[in-house]
């Protein structure tokens, strides 16, 4: 199956979506082959700013409407106890709001940007997908990661390069506490670093340290920058480590 025939099988679709790499081009596509669509944005604590901005920026540009959903997940002890298998309760939640608000509409089908690169057996929100009944398309279909991004730097998609960004939660051990506390410093932190010009890297709590992991090759420009990252970060951790094993 192609993604055409996908939606024109299936013509009328709800996008999760997320602003990032997969589902921008999904909702290009969705809008390009004759689907009706709309788009759904949860906002929750464990998305940064940036990616609601860039997903309203790309809605407008491509003249697709966006829901936005508001969703409290740090009200749901099970999720903030931050167990191995968080991703699937978060997930179960969020599809679930996108589920009941898109039956309201009208929209009888939620898709996502899940992608044929993506290794469904270690990403327990998958299983929740499953069981709510949403589709991956891009899945389906067979298009990998760099199939899509290619796909996207030919239709014009700024996200075409835009790095892969997993959720803010992911920075804070399994097993540790997830608090708003927590991701605001997180969130302030890696926007500091982004500001300097790091790109595909993250910050990542080892007991009160800030653990940073960047691309070999923006390496020089953390060292540049070294003093400058020292005193922003010890405003929200004890020390800051640079990880030289793990990449980002």
């Amino acid at each position: 199956m192609v993604l055409k025939e996908f939606f024109q099988q299936n013509n009328r679709v709800a996008l999760a979506f997320s602003g990032g790499v997969d589902s921008a081009y999904l909702l290009y596509a969705a809008s390009r082959l004759g689907a009706e669509v709309k788009a759904y944005y949860v906002k929750t604590p464990f998305q940064p700013q940036f990616e609601y901005e860039d997903a309203l920026r790309l809605a407008a540009q491509l003249q697709v409407p966006m829901v936005t959903l508001e969703l409290d997940v740090l009200s749901d002890d099970t999720v903030t106890a931050n167990p191995q298998n968080r991703c699937y309760f978060c997930k179960k939640q969020i599809f679930s709001v996108i589920l009941e608000q898109a039956k309201k509409d009208g929209f009888p089908l939620v898709i996502d940007g899940t992608n044929a690169s993506d290794d469904v057996n270690d990403r327990p929100g998958m299983q929740a997908l499953g069981e709510l009944g949403v589709r991956s398309p891009l899945r389906e279909c067979g298009l990998t990661k760099p199939e899509i991004r290619k796909l996207s730097k030919a239709v014009g998609l700024f996200t075409h390069d835009k790095p892969a960004y997993a959720c803010l939660a992911t920075r804070i051990p399994t097993g540790t506490a997830i608090t708003a506390e927590l991701l605001e410093k997180t969130e302030k932190s890696e926007a500091f670093l982004m500001g300097l010009g790091f790109s595909d890297f993250r910050i990542r709590l080892l007991g009160d340290a800030a653990r940073i992991q960047v691309k070999e090759k923006q390496i020089p420009l953390l060292i540049k920058h070294r003093q400058a990252i020292i005193t922003e970060l010890k405003k929200h951790y004890s020390a800051v480590l640079l990880d030289l094993e793990v990449r980002a």
